[in-house]
């Protein structure tokens, strides 16, 4: 295949000509500016094989292309769910991936949160407005945005789903077994160690998922699981953190005790099994 390479500026855009069809391709800074990710992020990007540019040229100059553009927009639109570089590696690379698919579910959940965010906005404005005296403001409407209906809904659901895929399995019935004489305070108290375990990692995701501490409170909280419900080995353990961010209402949940938690939970857990498996 011919190809003649055109450089119009070492600042704008440039262009390939493949088999006579002109390719508009871009340098790395317009990338940066166009999509508001740092040079140093693209750089990090191509280095894991997450964005690599179309073409290196021997002065280092690096050059993307429109489809580059559309795999950012993913790869950014992931990160917005909370998921890890790996993951959104893994998702893009794999068979089965429906670019046009994969909008329609993040505009979903997207709308989810903008519901959501509207809730709590509004319940600020009337927030102001009670304590100026201009509108009075109930009880029940001071805590409408914070209801978790909606979540314990999709908590029964999942526990559901978890009886139909797992029902059969040991550890499922392990769990039932262990869970079926826990009254009301043994759940109050599990839930109060799993939002302490939470709250103490999110103190600590500034040092990265491979910190001594960070790993520390991983070993905490598969001692929790299993305490609590079932042997967990390490490779059940490892799919639990894959889980996180793969289904929404996990990442939603975890979420709340500090942004990108869920993704941060799943990479801590793989390096504490990686370690426990000796890799």
């Amino acid at each position: 295949m011919k190809k003649v390479f055109f450089l119009l500026d070492c600042d704008v855009t440039s262009l390939f000509i493949v088999s006579g069809e002109v390719i508009t391709v871009y340098l790395i800074k317009e990338i940066s500016g166009i999509a508001g990710v740092s040079v140093r992020t693209l750089h990090h990007y191509d280095h894991i094989g997450l964005l690599k540019p179309v073409e290196v040229k021997r002065n280092g100059y690096r050059y993307y292309n429109d489809e580059s553009l559309e795999r950012l927009q993913q790869i950014l639109f992931f990160k917005e769910l909370g998921f890890s570089l790996q993951k959104i590696k893994d998702i893009l690379e794999g068979p089965g991936f429906d670019r046009k698919r994969a909008l329609e579910q993040h505009k979903q959940v997207l709308m989810e949160k903008k519901k959501r965010l509207e809730k709590i906005i509004a319940s600020v404005d009337q927030t102001v407005a009670a304590m100026e005296g201009e509108k009075g403001m109930s009880k029940k409407e001071m805590f409408e945005p914070f209801d978790t209906e909606e979540i314990e809904k999709h908590q029964k659901k999942y526990a559901d789903e978890t009886k139909a895929k797992y029902g059969h399995t040991d550890a499922y019935k392990e769990s039932m077994k262990k869970t079926a004489s826990y009254n009301k305070e043994d759940w109050a108290q599990i839930q109060t160690e799993w939002n302490e375990f939470y709250k103490k990692l999110a103190s600590h995701m500034g040092k990265g998922p491979k910190d001594q501490e960070v790993q520390k409170l991983i070993g905490e909280y598969h001692q929790l699981i299993n305490n609590h419900f079932y042997a967990c080995p390490t490779e059940m353990f490892r799919g639990l953190g894959e889980m996180y961010v793969s289904d929404e209402r996990f990442t939603k949940n975890i979420d709340k005790h500090g942004d990108g938690l869920a993704a941060f939970l799943k990479d801590a857990m793989g390096i504490y099994c990686d370690d426990w498996e000796g890799k």
